[in-house]
């Protein structure tokens, strides 16, 4: 079985566990309504998704 043969620094374990920060959702704007939505989704207030209708939407 491998075994590392040095001990990581103290650094290198900080930078490796950085990558793992909680960031914020980037959001995008509907091109057909102007809501925010979360990217790769269709949109929930228009049934929208890329220019072109993918869900009907009941208006209440």
């Amino acid at each position: 079985m491998a075994v590392p043969k040095r001990r990581q620094s103290k650094s290198r374990s900080k930078m490796r566990r950085g990558a793992t920060r909680w960031r914020a959702p980037i959001f995008k704007s509907c091109s057909d309504c102007g809501s925010r939505i979360p990217s790769h989704i269709a949109c929930p207030s228009c049934g929208s998704y890329r220019g072109r209708q993918v869900l009907e939407v009941e208006a209440l």
